[in-house]
């Protein structure tokens, strides 16, 4: 070998060291700086662990705490490596990476599409669940604009069985109907349908042709623009720690520009309450005041709170009177608004008396992000005063994040 492929051949070896001295396993470190304790997903950068560990993405890991004992993790559609961390005041976790087969994780999130339920789009995560209504519902007219939310009370999965349950009894029911068995029609409806609980949760949040809960929409004068159901989607996360979904809209005319298309992408985390929503528009040539907030129900219109970067309300539900319950439904804006307020109709309709909402004026081509969530009084919120606070923790939290460092 002559001497310069000696030469070539040293530099090439001594340009792989440093990785091969690096490679091996990754101590993943979470610290809090905060004054209360915090649960939470924390990302970091998975190309960088893969690098770290010496192994091409794509390859197996092992997560493991500070106990030892393995932990579920995601690598997400973004290339975020996702792990649930829980951090003392002041405190700090530690996390280990190592090459190596899991262990199954438990799922946590997920969501799917239902063709078979006029293309509802369901998530839910192990406090509650929420859905989207598809181009299926709208063919049919019914206006239902918002996104909805499903009480549950267990942290196991269980929308998809609801709507099993719900659909497979439809038939049947209206063959008891049809041969004037009402009364055996009923009892069998009140048993199997997803609007009463059974012990697990029910839907009982009215949507209809508002924002419901968290949903966006351009102000077009003092008139809310919202473009219906959504179009196309495409689920891009789905568990085990994390679920998120791209849903795009037809085009519409606002102002002077046509053909807007509105894009949002949605994820739910593990043990949050919060959603977290990025919306932006295509087509929109100049700036625009957006929305985004909860309907007001008629039946109480009091229990609604405009604070500084959030909106909350205690939702009365569908038949307040015979539930006895509520839902605590809110939007948060760590970006900060130009304003929070109630927009109320003139004249309700149909129970709805307005809403609550943030105000920004959204720029074009921008991605804009809030947070939208809920809770249940039978749940792990019980009072509209834990719903403030478990809202302005998580708005600190969204503001202060955990300090994760990677070695």
């Amino acid at each position: 070998m002559n001497k310069s492929k000696i030469f070539y051949a040293l530099a090439f070896g001594l340009m792989l060291a440093p990785l091969s001295a690096d490679a091996g396993n990754v101590t993943i470190t979470v610290s809090n700086s905060d004054k209360v304790q915090r649960q939470e997903l924390v990302e970091v950068s998975a190309q960088d662990v893969y690098a770290r560990l010496g192994i091409k993405q794509g390859d197996k890991f092992i997560v493991k705490n500070a106990l030892g004992q393995q932990v579920a993790y995601q690598v997400t559609y973004d290339g975020k490596l996702l792990i649930d961390a829980s951090v003392r005041p002041g405190g700090t976790a530690d996390f280990t990476v190592m090459p190596g087969e899991p262990k199954p994780m438990k799922t946590f999130v997920c969501g799917k599409q239902y063709p078979e339920r006029v293309d509802d789009i369901a998530w839910e995560n192990d406090r509650t669940a929420y859905r989207v209504y598809g181009p299926a519902l709208q063919r049919t007219g019914e206006k239902a604009y918002g996104i909805d939310v499903w009480v549950k009370n267990t942290p196991d999965l269980e929308v998809e069985k609801r709507y099993a349950t719900e659909l497979s009894n439809h038939p049947k029911i209206e063959e008891l109907k049809k041969a004037g068995k009402t009364a055996e029609a009923v009892e069998m409806e009140q048993e199997t349908t997803y609007h009463f609980d059974h012990g697990y949760g029910l839907d009982c949040y009215k949507v209809g042709p508002t924002l419901g809960c968290g949903t966006p929409a351009l102000m077009d004068g003092n008139e809310m623009v919202m473009p219906y159901c959504y179009k196309t989607y495409k689920i891009l996360d789905n568990g085990p720690l994390r679920f998120t979904v791209q849903l795009d809209y037809n085009q519409f005319n606002i102002g002077g520009d046509k053909n807007v298309v509105e894009h949002r992408i949605i994820s739910c985390d593990k043990g949050s309450n919060f959603n977290k929503m990025t919306v932006w528009f295509d087509g929109l040539t100049q700036p625009s005041d957006m929305v985004a907030g909860v309907v007001i129900h008629s039946e109480d219109t009091k229990s609604i709170v405009c604070g500084e970067n959030y909106v909350i309300y205690a939702d009365p539900t569908d038949n307040p009177a015979k539930q006895n319950f509520q839902i605590y439904v809110g939007v948060l804006f760590p970006n900060g608004v130009k304003a929070t307020k109630t927009m109320m109709y003139d004249t309700p309709a149909n129970g709805n008396a307005g809403h609550g909402v943030g105000v920004i004026t959204y720029q074009p081509n921008e991605k804009y992000t809030y947070y939208f969530g809920s809770a249940w009084s039978k749940n792990d919120v019980r009072t509209m005063n834990e719903w403030k606070l478990r809202s302005e923790e998580t708005l600190n939290a969204l503001q202060v994040p955990l300090k994760v460092t990677v070695k």
